[in-house]
Formats: C-alpha cells, structure tokens, sequence
C-alpha cells in the first residue's frame, strides 16, 4: 500500500492478512470496508470476534469446538477451567457412542451433520500426518482418540481426506487402533468413488479406480 496511507489502515490489513486463503489485496478491500462501517457496527464486529474467541473451547471428549459446558454453561467467569462435553457427546439417547467417525477439522463435523445419516459421534484430530510440514503424531489429538478406546467401542471410521496426508493419518490411526484394541475394534474407512450424477469422461484415473473397488452389488 502506498506511503500515504494511514498506520491504523495497514495494521488492519496485516490482520485480516493473517487469516487463511486471504492475500493482502482482499485483505485491503476488507479492512477499508470496516472503515465505512459505523463505528457501532465496528465495534460490533469486533466483539462478535473476541467473545467467539474467548468462549468457544474443545469438547472434552471428541476435542469438537463448543461453547456448552456441563458444570454452569456460560455463567461462571473463568470459562476456560471448565470442563465441558460439545451437544453430539452430551446426546446419551440419539447417539451411539460405539461408533466414532475421526476427521480432520471441527468444519468436516458440520459437513457430516448436515446429511442427516451419522447418528455415531466424532473425534477431530485437528490436522493430518505431514513430515514434510513437519506434522507428527503428537501434534494431532490422536492420544485423546486412544484414551476413548477403553470405553466400549465397536467402530472406528477414518473420515480424512483422500489425499496423501488423509491415507497416511488413516493408515497410521489404523495401526494403533488394531493394536491397542486387540483386534476387537472394527477399523473402516469411507468409501470414495463416482459421486452422484456424474459422467464417467469426466472422472480422473484415482477417482475411477476407487468407484470400481467400492463397487456395491445390485
């Protein structure tokens, strides 16, 4: 940005800089659109920011974001001591616990819960496998995963990616699963293939590999 353009104005364009996918030309557009805004809407804004930031925390469980807690929800004032369980490990009677689907962010949760057809519960690793960016087993939350496999646990669906990060996470996860578990908890991993509607000129060599070995029998 040019020599004249004030301070304030280039320290917020840094932020919004900072943010995943946003270069620093969106991040301009959007730090002189705050400036238009009232300062009321600004502040607005700003709260809306801080207190997502302050109050929302991981389930303690499935490591999920939430905002509930099980204790005084969002009444007592040190909110980060508190012990709480997101909505989906709370649901005793609408969900089974025996069936654990791992993802890798808290945003393939709500992709999942918008089909309506997983009634099991979650664990978010919150990353995957990648040496090479220098991402180990110890910097995802599969410790947590692990500690959940005392509890009665049939199934473990491994709900990554399919990229080379995704398959290695899975593989490794599925390894440890079977060894911790004495061979007694089921490992699966989603099924990939042609989606819904498409043609088959259309679909890439993986893709198509993938629809022919998860063939289903009609």
């Amino acid at each position: 940005m040019a020599e004249y353009t004030p301070v304030p104005l280039l320290m917020a364009a840094e932020q919004f800089a900072k943010l995943p996918g946003i270069g620093m030309k969106t991040a301009q557009r959007l730090a002189y659109h705050i400036l238009t805004l009232p300062i009321d809407s600004a502040k607005e804004f700003a709260a809306g920011v801080l207190m997502a930031r302050e109050s929302v925390r991981f389930c303690v469980k499935c490591q999920n974001f939430t905002s509930s807690n099980l204790e005084s929800d969002l009444e007592t004032e040190n909110l980060q001591n508190q012990v709480c369980l997101c909505v989906i490990c709370q649901d005793e009677h609408n969900r089974n616990h025996k069936v654990i689907c791992v993802v890798e962010s808290p945003k393939d949760v709500s992709v999942f819960e918008r089909t309506g057809g997983f009634n099991g519960v979650y664990h978010v690793l919150h990353g995957l496998l990648s040496p090479i960016d220098g991402t180990h087993p110890e910097d995802l939350r599969i410790r947590e995963l692990m500690e959940r496999l005392t509890e009665n646990v049939d199934e473990i669906i491994m709900a990554t990616n399919p990229t080379v990060e995704g398959e290695a996470t899975a593989t490794y996860i599925g390894r440890l699963v079977k060894t911790v578990g004495a061979g007694e908890i089921k490992v699966t991993r989603l099924a990939y293939g042609l989606p819904a509607g498409a043609a088959l000129e259309f679909a890439d060599d993986v893709t198509l590999t993938r629809a022919l070995e998860n063939r289903n029998e009609i």
